[in-house]
């Protein structure tokens, strides 16, 4: 059946109906994968770290997704297995839960865990997307991360901690975040509320810095997707999208800096942009 393309191999031992692996994207079958590991497993194991994440719909850019990683709850070191890394330390039973009938770390624990992995980018964008859905707070990161504070690589947590904001929605508004910090720009308010004069909220802002009379959009695809309203085209969202850029910019009077992935590529090409519209009398 695998021959015929009825049936696509996920690992030894565990197949998935060929139609449904062609719809599904790269974090979809990194799923599949994660669950038939789960699956298959002779010792009490949960998913972990970056292979959690998927079950809580959160974001796994920039996390390797070589692996599937589960976590053993019974202490026993096990053997590393091809394309497994089982992993070996405290859980506490607070840090078990069960997602869509699978057992799985708790969003508060993934995302400490996220951290560990080496890429601070990624993990602030895990954090961010984690606190914006309310999955997780702010006090119990940190709980968290005071019950993992000796762990290997967690010490990133702490800057990150400091980073967090329940107000950036993607991981686009995050990685624009984050160049922002790495390259020592003054600190955004994250999704900005614009108001007439009798309080009505006219436009939520993207990052603004009020006293410099600046704001700034991230501009992706996803954006004009996830808000377009019913029979709207991509094309007319687009529209829809500079008349209320033109009316945020009379009501306002400030400039407006649009942003895309691409700049995203070149952080310090980014911050050259973003300094010139903050203190364009220096430029």
């Amino acid at each position: 059946m695998v021959r015929s393309g009825v049936l696509v191999r996920l690992r030894g031992g565990a197949f998935v109906d060929a139609r449904t692996w062609s719809r599904l994207d790269e974090i979809g079958r990194y799923g599949l994968r994660c669950r038939a590991v789960l699956g298959q497993a002779k010792a009490p194991v949960v998913l972990s770290h970056v292979s959690g994440l998927p079950e809580w719909d959160a974001p796994t850019w920039g996390l390797p997704l070589d692996d599937v990683h589960v976590t053993r709850t019974d202490g026993i070191r096990g053997r590393r297995a091809v394309g497994v890394q089982q992993h070996v330390g405290t859980v506490r039973p607070e840090d078990l839960t069960t997602v869509n009938g699978v057992p799985v770390m708790t969003p508060a624990r993934l995302a400490l865990e996220s951290v560990t992995m080496g890429n601070s980018e990624a993990a602030l964008a895990v954090l961010n997307d984690l606190t914006h859905r309310g999955l997780v707070t702010g006090p119990e990161l940190r709980d968290q991360y005071v019950a993992m504070q000796t762990w290997p690589g967690i010490a990133a947590a702490e800057v990150l901690l400091r980073l967090l904001d329940p107000r950036i929605e993607s991981v686009g508004e995050s990685r624009t975040f984050w160049a922002i910090y790495q390259q020592r720009l003054p600190r955004p308010v994250a999704q900005y509320e614009v108001k007439d004069s009798s309080g009505r909220v006219l436009a939520r802002l993207d990052f603004a810095w009020p006293e410099l009379r600046v704001w700034l959009e991230f501009d992706g695809r996803s954006k004009y997707e996830k808000y377009r309203r019913p029979g709207e085209s991509i094309a007319d969202a687009v529209v829809r999208e500079k008349a209320r850029e033109d009316l945020v910019r009379r009501v306002t009077g400030w400039r407006c800096i649009r942003i895309t992935w691409a700049d995203l590529q070149d952080p310090v090409r980014l911050a050259t942009i973003i300094h010139r519209a903050l203190y364009p009398q220096a430029a």
